[in-house]
């Protein structure tokens, strides 16, 4: 198994900063409490290919609702790798539990960006059974895998990143 990256958890400054431009003022005390109680993503198995993401809080999405969850994590990992994030198999199953873009791709120049690379997870409870999930915090709803990828021969792509989500489109 090849060793090509490290998660880590953003600034303390970093997290209250995208936890208020998500969820509105909050007591500093709350939002201490919340980043000190961030758990790093981990296997649960030795032949798991999926690092799991943990809720900061709890949480209920009713049919349809949308959330977006800052999750206090960013990830170092080698150039020519990438980290894809799906929802938990079990999540999506029982439930049609969805990230809004399919698939979050954290490129590996992401970790410098201005926001240090903070991973954001936006959630939709898609379900067509009327089913209520409740997320409770510390339990895994997120998996990133590793993957590594290829570049074309012709490939002559110079850009520096300095954001995320949408930040190195061009047009």
């Amino acid at each position: 198994m090849k060793r090509i990256g490290q998660f880590f958890k953003v600034s303390k400054k970093e997290f209250f900063h995208a936890w208020k431009d998500t969820f509105g003022e909050s007591e500093t005390e709350q939002m201490e409490a919340i980043y000190d109680g961030i758990c790093l993503p981990k296997r649960a198995t030795r032949g798991s290919a999926g690092y799991d993401f943990f809720m900061p809080i709890s949480m209920k999405l009713e049919p349809g609702e949308i959330v977006k969850i800052p999750t206090g994590i960013r990830v170092k990992m080698e150039e020519g790798w990438v980290l894809k994030c799906y929802p938990r198999s079990g999540l999506g199953f029982r439930y049609r539990l969805q990230l809004n873009n399919t698939v979050g791709i954290i490129d590996s120049d992401y970790y410098d960006s201005e926001n240090e690379g903070h991973i954001f997870v936006k959630l939709t409870n898609d379900t067509k059974e009327n089913k209520t999930i409740e997320l409770e915090q510390g339990t895994g709803f997120m998996q990133g895998i590793f993957v590594e990828y290829g570049i074309t021969y012709d490939d002559e792509a110079e850009g520096i990143r300095n954001g995320g989500l949408g930040s190195t489109t061009i047009f």
